[in-house]
């Protein structure tokens, strides 16, 4: 009996770790994207205002 909870708690966190790691690729992979964003509307903003410059 105690073997088999013993193998359900592995399993269970085993679970869990690849659940975390899946989340933290995603966030990792949403951070990227946000800020790839940020950069490309800093450079439009940048270039629309050097524009009304001339």
């Amino acid at each position: 009996m105690g073997g088999f909870l013993a193998k359900k708690k592995d399993s269970d966190v085993k679970i869990r770790n690849s659940f975390t790691s899946k989340c933290t690729s995603l966030m990792k992979q949403q951070h990227a994207r946000l800020c790839i964003i940020r950069l490309c509307a800093t450079m439009l903003l940048r270039s629309y205002t050097d524009h009304d410059d001339y």
